[in-house]
């Protein structure tokens, strides 16, 4: 999920949502407003590209699931939004809401080290985040395995974003895994 400085990925459009030009979105963030707060987005459709603007007129989550949909500007047919499938959904970085103490961006996590001691080497690098109820970490091991670990204060107690590294506190097995 990487991403130029410029930009934070807040959701995929990952399907149409009925008839009059809705879309669902999959979130790769934990601030709801960015799919029910009515303003400007961005659209990208590939890698490189050139984020296009959109205006989101409104959006609600789907009850009980992690789905969001949303309604854009202009978009106002079944054929208009399944055009857009598959596009990320971008804010600009200037927009990251401030955190509390203890609180992290999850993009900032991809890159750092997963470490079992503060003293040992790493088991592995963040490569990826998956949002969907739970968020999980994807570990790349160096022997180029992926594992994926939920990330709840149990199983990650200790985030050090300066020194680049987070401390895994796993239970037996879920390495193994």
């Amino acid at each position: 999920m990487a991403e130029s400085e410029d930009w934070l990925i807040v959701g995929k459009l990952v399907g149409a949502q009925g008839l009059q030009g809705e879309l669902r979105v999959n979130p790769a963030s934990d601030f709801p407003e960015r799919f029910t707060t009515p303003g400007s987005r961005w659209l990208q459709g590939r890698k490189g590209g050139e984020p296009k603007e959109v205006q989101l007129k409104k959006g609600r989550q789907l009850p009980g699931k992690s789905l969001f949909i949303v309604r854009l500007e202009g978009i106002d047919s079944r054929d208009a939004a399944e055009a857009l499938v598959g596009q990320e959904l971008l804010v600009p970085a200037s927009d990251r809401p401030e955190l509390e103490e203890g609180e992290f961006h999850l993009l900032d996590l991809v890159g750092l080290e997963g470490r079992l001691h503060p003293d040992e080497p790493a088991i592995g690098v963040v490569t990826d985040l998956i949002s969907g109820g739970n968020d999980l970490l994807e570990l790349k091991t160096s022997a180029g395995r992926t594992m994926l670990i939920p990330f709840v204060e149990s199983i990650v107690p200790e985030v050090h974003l300066e020194a680049g590294w987070l401390l895994l506190t796993p239970p037996p097995g879920l390495l193994d895994l």
